[in-house]
Formats: C-alpha cells, sequence, structure tokens
C-alpha cells in the first residue's frame, strides 16, 4: 500500500509546488500566443504565391532567351555559309581576269570572251547572295538584341525572386511562436483541469485547447527548407542571367560583329555559345525555383490546417 500511497502524494506534492493559473487567464495567455500565427501563415502564403508568379514569368522570359538564342545561332551559320560562297565566287572571278603566262592568243580570247559573257551572271549572284547577307545579318542583329533583353528580364526576376524568399525564411520567427502557442497551451491544460475541479465550466476552454493543442505536432522546417531552396536557385539564376546578359551584349556589338578575322569570328561564336548556355542555365534555376516555390505553399497549407482550426476557436 505504501508503494502505491507515495508516487500519488509525490504527484500531489508537485502539483502544489507548480504554479496553476487562473481559467481566465490561461485562455488570454493562449490567446496572444496564438492568435496571430494565421496571419503570418497568410503572408507567408501570399508572398510564396507572389513568387511563383515571379519565377513563372521568369522562366517563360528565359525560354525565350534560349530559343531567340537557338534561332540566332541558326543565322549566323546560315550567313557564314552564304559568306563563303561569296568568297569563293570572288575568288573565281579575281582568277579569270587574271591573264595566265603562256597562253596562247586564241585560248586568251577565248577567256577573255568566256569571261565578257559571264561576269554580269557573276556580279548578280554576288550581289543578290551580298543582299541575303545584309538581311540575315539584321535579323541577326535583332535577335542578338531580344536575348539580351530577354536575359535581363529573366535576371530581374530571379533577383526578385530571391529577395522576396529570403522573407519567407522563418518569417517573424514563426518557430519561436509556435513554440509560444505549445507552452500555453499547455498551461491551458493545466488550468482546466484544476477549474474543473473546482466546478468550473470548462466547455469553451476545452475546444481552444483541443484545436490549438495540434501545434505540438506542427513540423514547418519544409517551410524555411523550401524557402532557402527558392532562394538558393534564384540566386544561382541571377548569377547566371546577369553573366549571360553581358555576354550577350558583347557579343552583338559592332565592334565584334565586324571583326571577320578567324579570331574575330570564333570569339563572337563562342560569346553567342557562352550565352546561350548561361541563358539554359538562368531558366532552369527559374524553373526549380517556381517548384520549391509550389511545395512551399503546400508545406504551409498543412500548418495552416491546425493554425485555422486554432485561431477559429480563439476568435
Amino acid at each position: 500500500m505504501k508503494r502505491v500511497i507515495l508516487p500519488i502524494l509525490c504527484s500531489v506534492c508537485m502539483s502544489a509546488n507548480a504554479e496553476v493559473l487562473d481559467l481566465n487567464t490561461a485562455l488570454q495567455n493562449t490567446y496572444h500566443a496564438c492568435a496571430d500565427i494565421d496571419d503570418n501563415l497568410h503572408d507567408l502564403k501570399v508572398l510564396a504565391g507572389i513568387n511563383t508568379a515571379v519565377t513563372s514569368v521568369g522562366t517563360a522570359v528565359g525560354i525565350g532567351a534560349t530559343a531567340t538564342g537557338f534561332v540566332k545561332a541558326k543565322t549566323d551559320t546560315e550567313i557564314d555559309k552564304l559568306e563563303k560562297i561569296l568568297e569563293k565566287l570572288k575568288n573565281i572571278e579575281s582568277n579569270m581576269q587574271q591573264k595566265p603566262k603562256n597562253n596562247t592568243v586564241s585560248l586568251q580570247t577565248e577567256l577573255n570572251a568566256y569571261y565578257d559573257n559571264h561576269k554580269n551572271d557573276s556580279v548578280e549572284e554576288q550581289q543578290t547572295i551580298q543582299k541575303q547577307i545584309d538581311e540575315l545579318t539584321v535579323k541577326s542583329k535583332k535577335l542578338g538584341n531580344w536575348r539580351t533583353g530577354l536575359l535581363a528580364g529573366n535576371t530581374a526576376t530571379n533577383v526578385a525572386s530571391a529577395i522576396i524568399a529570403s522573407k519567407t525564411i522563418n518569417k517573424d520567427d514563426l518557430q519561436g511562436q509556435i513554440n509560444e502557442c505549445i507552452s500555453a497551451t499547455k498551461a491551458l491544460n493545466t488550468a482546466i483541469m484544476q477549474a474543473r475541479m473546482n466546478g468550473e465550466n470548462i466547455t469553451e476552454a476545452q475546444s481552444i485547447y483541443t484545436a490549438c493543442k495540434e501545434y505540438e505536432y506542427v513540423d514547418i522546417s519544409p517551410i524555411n527548407n523550401r524557402g532557402k531552396g527558392a532562394m538558393i536557385s534564384s540566386s544561382v539564376g541571377a548569377a547566371l542571367g546577369g553573366i549571360g546578359t553581358i555576354t550577350s551584349a558583347i557579343a552583338n556589338t559592332d565592334k565584334t560583329r565586324e571583326d571577320n578575322s578567324e579570331a574575330g569570328k570564333k570569339k563572337e561564336k563562342d560569346l553567342n555559345t557562352a550565352s546561350n548556355v548561361l541563358s539554359i542555365g538562368a531558366t532552369a534555376a527559374s524553373m526549380t525555383s517556381t517548384v520549391f516555390n509550389a511545395t512551399q505553399i503546400a508545406a504551409i497549407k498543412k500548418v495552416a490546417k491546425v493554425s485555422e482550426s486554432c485561431t477559429g476557436v480563439l476568435k
């Protein structure tokens, strides 16, 4: 019998030594600790939703920049082929104008006659090809400008996304607020037990405790983790897009385009290739950030189920 009574007596002693709040005070503390959590989660959900829209735009713009870059690359290849054909025609014409030594008079006469009969054809063909080159060059220039502009737009959205995402990470110390709510709810439970012993009406308090105690089982780490993922992805996208914008702009300058030396052409091609690769990377980062934002919203909604229930009974 002593073994049974002793734990009970110790429990009574501990309860007597612990501070037990009256029911009204415990309810007020619970309200102050728990009532604002739902509003903060709502703000987080709004921010994540805005960020999803921002990164979706960034993804679309990035895809446009990438597609434009590939069309430009195809156009530049066509220009390169036409320039090689034009160069061959000019070489042929130059060779025909020359008077090789050791030719007989009759052979030279025939060559001159052939040249006279076909020189107009050669000139017209060269003019036609040059016109095509000029038209394609104008097109390539425009495409280059569009790619630069679209990359700049993608960069801007990634910068904005990184800033917004940073605001969703541990906003207003959400975990700290939840911990305070949990502590207040436990104190409320103790007050309910005391009030029941005193014969007080505990119906409202019990419903509040039942709804708000669920915060003990809430895990907000996915919210922060996905916010960090979105921030990192957007930061990477901003860096890639920024470099790509600069590279694209340099590739499309007259100084770069008009350098027709072998080294100059290689430099232009390398710059355009780098711009396209960076555009792909920036676009992929935007897409990844969009996914993180969408999954962050899903994580917020899970926690919001508890906050809506708790706040609902508190109000």
